[in-house]
């Protein structure tokens, strides 16, 4: 496996994919929901309602699941991202999402429900890659 091959190809699916799908777990029952996604590299962030489930659902288990790609890619390839969650509430990082994103769901970046997860990817999965003989899988403390 080229590493460098398979970070490119996962940029380029993040790059591509904004719509995917998160899933938690809230008393030991899968929980998914369809969410928008933004990156910074591998960082995975989406914004929410501080009130919403999600948050209570990761604050009591910070694991989660991903799946991006899909529709989006030309050979239908897709990420699996099992990630560690974080509820932040940093303005800046939403200052961020706000004016290099979609304005989706809230009036203002100053909306006090606003709040944002961060998803920090310990291990990522390609599959359907016509570049590899997928699944290719990168853990996140061997970069």
């Amino acid at each position: 496996m080229n590493k460098a091959k398979v970070i490119k190809e996962i940029q380029k699916i993040l790059d591509i994919s904004k719509v995917g799908v998160l899933s938690t777990s809230h008393n030991h029952v899968p929980n998914s929901r369809y969410m928008v996604f933004y990156h910074d590299e591998a960082v995975l962030y989406t914004k929410t309602d501080e009130d919403s489930p999600k948050v209570e659902e990761v604050e009591s288990n910070p694991q989660a699941h991903i799946l991006l790609g899909y529709e989006e890619t030309k050979n239908k390839s897709f990420l699996e991202i099992r990630a560690k969650v974080e509820v932040i509430n940093n303005q800046e990082t939403i200052d961020w999402l706000w004016e290099t994103q979609d304005k989706a769901y809230f009036d203002s970046k100053n909306d006090p429900d606003l709040t944002v997860l961060k998803l920090i990817p310990e291990q990522i999965k390609i599959m359907n890659s016509d570049n590899f003989d997928t699944p290719e899988i990168i853990n996140m403390e061997d970069i």
